[in-house]
């Protein structure tokens, strides 16, 4: 079912990404890490969806998106980089996407953050952020999506690569072998997931690595 939208809010939470908080439509529900497809209502673009993870909590009157602009790629996120307040979008039914299954590893490579975002924050709501940990890669530093926010969680334990800057007291390089086997290390034997999102390379990457480690498929989330 689609739902039209309007734009109530913009928030510049990196140079290349927004924080959108859209009107929420009466009986849209979904749970923490789900998605949904959007496009913007704009004269040819109408049929041109691409997938969104929503970041705010369920029971918000609002809907909130954080959605990073790639302008040269002369597509949707350009034009929804561009949204004015007030202007609409269109949005079906909440779908899949990563859900919470315990507490873990979060490994986020760029935008892959997002559905990190509502799990993370309905965590620190409950107070079940203990025993949680976010590596969060970025090209620089200007680029860690809401690493303010994640900061102030004081229960969360974060761990921040930039892979353009080599810079204290940020890891430098990309989430690999050594980053991944650093956690199995600590929590290999347990109960602790590893969840997975990110650029399809980095992903493979960190899949590939916690198996070679004998990490067990059913302790491994991603997308699909």
């Amino acid at each position: 079912m689609p739902y039209d939208i309007i734009l109530r809010h913009v928030e510049q939470v990196t140079p290349d990404t927004r924080k959108l908080t859209f009107s929420k439509p009466d009986g849209f529900t979904f749970t923490p890490g789900q998605a949904t497809d959007m496009a913007v209502l704009r004269e040819g673009w109408e049929n041109e969806q691409r997938p969104f993870t929503m970041t705010s909590f369920p029971d918000d009157d609002h809907l909130e998106f954080v959605i990073k602009s790639y302008p040269d790629h002369n597509g949707v996120t350009e034009q929804i980089g561009a949204l004015q307040v007030g202007e609409h979008v269109r949005i079906t039914d909440p779908w899949g996407a990563i859900k919470d299954k315990g507490n873990g590893v979060f490994f986020a490579g760029g935008t892959g953050i997002t559905p990190f975002i509502p799990i993370l924050r309905q965590r620190a709501r409950e107070g079940t952020l203990k025993g949680c940990t976010l590596v969060l890669a970025a090209k620089t530093e200007d680029g860690l999506i809401l690493k303010d926010e994640w900061d102030a969680m004081t229960d969360l334990d974060t761990v921040y690569v930039l892979s353009d800057e080599n810079k204290h007291p940020f890891d430098h390089g990309r989430i690999c072998l050594e980053v991944a086997n650093e956690f199995v290390a600590g929590h290999g034997e347990g109960t602790h997931m590893f969840y997975i999102c990110g650029p399809s390379g980095m992903v493979s990457n960190v899949k590939d690595n916690l198996t070679f480690m004998r990490v067990a498929p059913e302790r491994i989330v991603t997308e699909g």
